[in-house]
């Protein structure tokens, strides 16, 4: 009986990518179902032999910690060198849209309190 081994929601492509190529190499019998057509529904990574389940589990535990401290290096490293952005550096690069914002913000705010401020009139 097939075995679901993760959901594919929210996982970008290379991941996937990565998770196959490593179930290839490993000789883990696998396969992906796609996202439904709507996307309601989140693709995933299936076994086909429940024996293999441990050693499934084992591999992607150990890619993910692998994955996430590449991830987190090169967000350092970006960091480091100024590559990373702040609040405040995007809020200067695209004044109009933060102005924009705030007005939709504001209206927002107005339409939901307005009913209770007026209420006690």
């Amino acid at each position: 009986m097939a075995i679901r081994l993760m959901s594919l929601r929210g996982v970008p492509d290379d991941e996937r990518e990565d998770i196959c190529v490593l179930f290839d190499t490993h000789t883990i019998s696998y396969y992906v179902t796609p996202p439904g057509n709507w996307f309601i529904s989140a693709g995933a990574i299936w076994l086909n032999d429940e024996d293999q389940l441990r050693q499934a589990h084992a591999l992607l535990n150990a890619y993910q910690q692998q994955r996430r401290q590449r991830i987190q290096d090169e967000f350092a490293e970006s960091q480091q060198k100024g590559e990373q952005m702040g609040i405040f550096e995007r809020i200067l690069e695209n004044p109009v849209r933060f102005i924009g914002y705030l007005i939709i913000l504001g209206f927002v705010l107005y339409v939901s309190v307005m009913p209770f401020l007026d209420f006690g009139k």
